[in-house]
């Protein structure tokens, strides 16, 4: 029998997935009625957390934060079975996960974090990614069930806590891109340029796929043999700050970056390739 904590977006389709290949799963959540919805698709729903996880197997978290996770953990420590495994998909502190694991590795009870790249439609579907880092063993026993909910589960190996690490920088990126666009859009609108010619480049030109060579060069700290000159860069962080002013539009990243690519011109690295001001980070 599998339990699942939290409800969300994420813990209902996740449980609405396994109640539709015919597992027995058990809900809870702080909130009693989203886990009482469940009960339309084949759930059964607990007012206390203790009872949700009687008898189970595996169970299953997707809550807020490392506070939340803790508190809820405790609550429900009362009624976990010796040889249960706790299986926490929520983004954490790298630090949280580690304690965590060890704390509960103490009381006989296996804790593994794996935090996922997925969304609702994902886990309803069993597609995306998670992430799994720590004892090998373990991640080898818990593969055959986490492996239907995703179908792409990318191990890191020994070290735990890395996944939650890895989830951290993956979430970082989106976060960054996020701020791109919006910068984008408000350059544009500052430029009456329409959202659809933004996304017409895209089908033609796909930044995205530049990503990993990028980050190759960065981490390669050849700037002696530019593709983008910083000067150029910065010259060209100008005139999008320019455009945005003229239609008094505030932007988020592009500023931050040419303060930083001013302190490298002013060291004399004007001729070099823009990617040092990332140098200090390598």
């Amino acid at each position: 029998m599998i339990t699942f904590i939290g409800m969300g977006l994420l813990g209902s389709n996740f449980t609405k997935a396994l109640l539709a290949k015919g597992q027995s799963v058990h809900v809870w959540n702080r909130t009693p009625e989203k886990a009482k919805a469940l009960e339309a698709s084949g759930a059964k729903a607990f007012s206390t957390v203790a009872e949700a996880v009687k008898g189970a197997t595996r169970i299953h978290v997707t809550l807020s934060d490392d506070a939340i996770v803790d508190a809820v953990l405790e609550q429900a420590a009362a009624g976990i079975s010796t040889g249960a495994i706790i299986i926490d998909h929520t983004t954490t502190s790298v630090e949280g996960a580690v304690k965590r694991t060890s704390e509960w590795a103490a009381k006989g009870i296996t804790y593994v974090h794996v935090p996922v790249f997925m969304g609702p439609a994902n886990a309803l579907e069993g597609s995306g990614v998670m992430l799994i880092s720590g004892n090998q063993e373990i991640a080898a026993r818990i593969l055959p069930w986490l492996t239907p909910m995703t179908g792409n589960v990318l191990n890191l190996g020994e070290r735990t806590g890395l996944a939650a690490g890895i989830k951290l920088l993956g979430n970082m990126f989106l976060l960054t891109l996020t701020g791109g666009f919006s910068d984008m859009l408000a350059t544009a609108q500052a430029m009456d340029i329409k959202p659809e010619a933004i996304l017409a480049l895209f089908k033609e030109w796909n930044p995205g796929a530049m990503a990993p060579a990028r980050l190759k060069r960065i981490l390669a700290a050849d700037y002696d043999n530019p593709s983008w000159e910083l000067q150029m860069a910065r010259k060209d962080a100008r005139l999008m700050m320019e455009e945005a002013a003229r239609r008094n539009k505030q932007l988020m990243v592009i500023p931050a970056i040419a303060r930083e690519m001013d302190k490298w011109l002013d060291k004399g690295f004007a001729n070099k390739d823009w990617s040092i001001i990332a140098s200090d980070n390598i």
